[in-house]
């Protein structure tokens, strides 16, 4: 148990805190050379760090040269899209900056429990519409609400951009997106609290002369589980073993179906092209072998087994005797 203060030993230390001697927030002596505490913001904690939002941004990064490749032929016209930031922010921040028409797709993650938010500028899916049917990809020039057909046809476009995402988490989690709804209207889109902390991918899009944003809202209670994960570390190397995996898999696969040809030699002869020629039924070829004497079967070109000829099941069948370790 520690020494208990004596009174004038309380009231130097009252004294030296009201003067700014003792740097009672820091928590350490000025003049000591001890490192001082960070200072924290209880209002906005910070759950992701540095390198985790860097993984996200890697991996969408990844997504993102999947997506420009399917946009570009399911449109039919140039699309680029590329990341520009990962970032924390509050949910409440996220909403504030959401406008009215807005294309808010509500998507489920599993395995992981809880949904996140695909948003999309409204311009953009003006083109997509327009490209969809047959229109240059302009856009439209006035924002209005979407009809219900154009939002039938946003949730089968929203439906395909998320297939290039289980490949994207696949070092991470393997990931089923499953979209529940869209929403045009942000206040029907409240997934979690305002103030609940969430990861941000800002990606800008462009389809044809059309440019605007893409994000992914991502709430910090749905990534949680599998938040340890997200350090590049552990994504490269996760990349490397299933790269080696899934390559040894696909070999191995593809060597049990591959198809060879395997043959039984009952014997051999040679005869003058007249007598083959002449041939017909009934006639007697003699062999250079036994009726008793091992079968010769080659894989391939290669001689590889010796065997006996029979019957199985009513078909002709040969049962292996003797395998040839290399080719005589």
């Amino acid at each position: 148990m520690g020494d208990v203060l004596s009174q004038s030993e309380i009231d130097e230390l009252l004294k030296s805190m009201s003067d700014g001697s003792y740097d009672h927030v820091n928590g350490g002596d000025k003049e000591s050379g001890k490192k001082n505490a960070m200072p924290y913001d209880f209002a906005r904690p910070q759950k992701i760090n540095k390198e985790q939002l860097r993984t996200l941004e890697i991996m969408y990064d990844s997504y993102c040269r999947s997506l420009t490749s399917f946009l570009s032929g399911y449109l039919r016209t140039p699309v680029g899209v590329e990341v520009i930031s990962a970032e924390q922010v509050t949910y409440n921040e996220f909403s504030n900056a959401l406008t009215n028409p807005c294309i808010l797709s509500i998507v489920e993650l599993a395995p992981l429990k809880g949904s996140i938010i695909l948003e999309l500028s409204a311009n953009i899916g003006y083109a997509i519409i327009d490209r969809i049917l047959g229109g240059p990809g302009t856009g439209i020039k006035r924002m209005r609400d979407f009809s219900e057909i154009e939002q039938i046809l946003l949730e089968r476009v929203v439906h395909h951009t998320l297939g290039p995402l289980p490949e994207a988490w696949a070092n991470v989690e393997a990931l089923k997106p499953r979209m529940e709804r869209i929403e045009t209207n942000s206040q029907f889109a409240q997934i979690v609290a305002p103030m609940d902390t969430t990861a941000l991918i800002t990606m800008a899009i462009r389809i044809g002369a059309v440019e605007g944003l893409m994000n992914f809202c991502i709430p910090i209670a749905v990534i949680e589980p599998i938040l340890e994960r997200l350090y590049t570390r552990y994504w490269y190397a996760s990349a490397a073993d299933d790269e080696e995996t899934d390559y040894a898999e696909d070999l191995e696969n593809k060597i049990e179906t591959a198809n060879i040809d395997v043959a039984a030699v009952i014997g051999r002869t040679r005869i003058m092209v007249s007598d083959f020629v002449n041939l017909a039924v009934g006639d007697v070829i003699p062999l250079d072998s036994y009726i008793d004497a091992d079968l010769e079967v080659f894989v391939g070109p290669l001689h590889k087994f010796l065997a006996k000829p029979g019957i199985s099941r009513g078909r002709n069948a040969i049962q292996i005797t003797q395998t040839i370790i290399r080719e005589e």
